[in-house]
């Protein structure tokens, strides 16, 4: 048989904030004893930016300035060259977790174009009442063939914890058209890049049906989405990259009018 090495960190919950400290065992099992040249333990953390498929030949500039981004490096030696003697042998580590320089311990996140490799925030309520008709659409190129609609409604907070749901309502004051469904949309934005540009992509990561069929008019429809953990972080703005979030509410009238109010959120966890 020849050598195993295994890390065992010490801590059931892997979830660690800057300031903590990292522990475990570095542990390594042979049936013989080994001659070593000295045990050495790196610990890395890193954000990996690339483009979409898309994007591919828009900016060549980017590939050469996009890196990871190091926030953390630190190596500790552990054992110095010698001979481990046959069986097993468990050699401890701490390391404390420090970022380099002025860096951000961000919290650990994958997405589409931005991997970070591991904040906490303030939270400030922040409702927004809106209201969509007609002539608030924008982007809208033959307005006047729009059936007349009135929809009201308020989102409690566009400021938003992460691990609570965001919640609000909508009412159909009036609308000429029946109402096929309503829904909310979850929306990602990634945005990376250097000084020669920027690379910016949305994913809808949750799309949920709060209505279906003609709303009764003047009737409140709860808001309510819950924000899924594993295509969610807190909202990250730095040099080099951005992820944000944004809420669609998407109203779909008969025959095939599609009706959609955007709103940007922050996200934070406390």
């Amino acid at each position: 048989m020849g050598t195993a090495l295994d890390i065992k960190i010490k801590r059931a919950n892997k979830v660690y904030h800057a300031g903590e400290v990292l522990s475990g065992v570095v542990v390594i099992s042979s049936k013989d004893s080994v001659q070593h040249q000295g045990v050495s333990l790196t610990m890395e953390g890193t954000v990996n930016l690339q483009l979409s498929a898309k994007s591919v030949g828009v900016f060549e500039a980017f590939y050469n300035s996009v890196k990871p981004i190091q926030i953390i490096n630190s190596t500790i030696e552990m054992v110095k060259p010698g001979k481990f003697p046959s069986g097993k042998t468990e050699i401890p580590f701490e390391f404390p977790l420090h970022v380099k320089g002025n860096k951000v311990l961000y919290e650990t996140y994958h997405g589409v174009f931005v991997n970070i490799q591991p904040q906490k925030g303030k939270f400030t309520p922040s409702p927004v009442d809106f209201t969509i008709t007609p002539e608030t659409l924008q982007n809208v190129k033959e307005r006047a063939l729009l059936p007349k609609f009135l929809l009201r409604g308020h989102l409690n907070s566009t400021n938003c914890v992460i691990t609570q749901p965001l919640t609000g309502e909508l009412v159909v004051e009036s609308s000429e058209a029946a109402i096929r469904s309503v829904e909310l949309q979850l929306v990602r934005v990634e945005t990376c890049g250097c000084a020669e540009g920027y690379a910016r992509d949305a994913t809808e990561i949750q799309n949920i049906q709060i209505a279906d069929g003609d709303v009764c008019r003047g009737l409140s429809v709860p808001i309510y989405m819950v924000f899924p953990r594993l295509f969610t972080c807190p909202t990250l703005e730095t040099t080099n990259f951005k992820v944000e979030f944004e809420v669609n509410i998407v109203v779909l009238l008969h025959p095939d009018h599609l009706i959609t109010e955007n709103f940007p959120l922050k996200l934070c966890r406390i």
